[in-house]
């Protein structure tokens, strides 16, 4: 390197999808500073972050309307990445075709699997032909290239932005209440109190012993910890050997989540904590 010369990196937060997905669209919301990475899958965010190429990752683990998001809880605990905060997105819904085109031009539309139920209601009335794609922001994409003009895409107000489509119908979902959570993950753990109301969220092994699990969950009812998330699923490929997620409310140096954590490890044989971060305002 010349004598003065200073390389840079960009600060970069990955997300799984196309530009315009809801994950970029939380990545936005949550760090307007950085610039956005798209990755094609889950393993490549991790990985991305895992090599420096990005700072940090945003990784969706839950949707009020279609629950846990496939895979996530299984890639956690093996990530090498620590959770940093959580960031709730309101998901709105926008049928969108190309420049021009009228909502009775439109035939059909395409949209990630999980999208298309959320607008059965609006598609039913107006007898258009729902289609799953891999990505909603790669359908509006791909519709954008192709140029049918009896197709539409179903994604996010972001996506039209970016693949220069009109919006037909905006926010056509069926739920108000339907919001995806996010996590925001790094290489670096801190489990500085950087909030008034933090949360923790670890993973566990119950020993093989009866009643194991009630033993476990005691001490958090006890000692007065509201526990907001307890999920399993399987490990190792046996239905013998089940892990458990769980977020708490509350630090671990918080007196009442001591204890609780304390008791917790007399009835397992693995705790490994995720992360200790704020608790997103709109949680509550």
């Amino acid at each position: 390197m010349q004598s003065g010369v200073f390389l840079t990196m960009t600060a970069r937060i990955a997300f799984q999808g196309e530009a315009g997905a809801y994950s970029h669209e939380a990545c936005l919301n949550a760090r307007p500073e950085m610039e956005a990475l798209p990755c094609a899958t889950f393993e490549d965010v991790i990985a991305s972050v895992r090599s420096g190429e990005a700072t940090e990752a945003m990784l969706p683990v839950e949707n009020t309307t279609y629950g846990r998001v496939a895979d996530i809880h299984r890639l956690l605990p093996e990530s090498g990445l620590h959770i940093h905060d959580e960031a709730f997105v309101r998901v709105h819904i926008s049928l969108m075709a190309l420049p021009g085109v009228t909502l009775e031009e439109v035939k059909s539309v395409r949209a990630h699997l999980v999208l298309l139920p959320q607008c059965a209601s609006f598609l039913e009335s107006r007898g258009i032909k729902g289609e799953a794609a891999a990505d909603s922001a790669g359908a509006a994409a791909e519709l954008a290239a192709q140029g049918d003009r009896t197709a539409g895409a179903l994604a996010s107000d972001l996506a039209a932005q970016i693949y220069g489509l009109d919006i037909l119908a905006r926010h056509i979902e069926d739920h108000a209440h339907n919001t995806t959570r996010f996590l925001i993950m790094s290489p670096e753990a801190d489990e500085s109190r950087r909030a008034e109301r933090m949360m923790t969220t670890f993973v566990f092994r119950v020993r093989n012993i009866p009643a194991a699990l009630f033993k476990a969950m005691g001490g958090f009812a006890t000692n007065g910890v509201n526990m907001t998330k307890l999920e399993s699923y399987m490990v190792g490929g046996s239905f013998t050997a089940t892990q458990f997620y769980a977020d708490i409310e509350g630090h671990p140096d918080d007196a009442n989540v001591q204890l609780a954590m304390e008791e917790l490890d007399h009835f397992t044989e693995e705790v490994k904590i995720l992360g200790v971060y704020p608790a997103d305002p709109r949680r509550f």
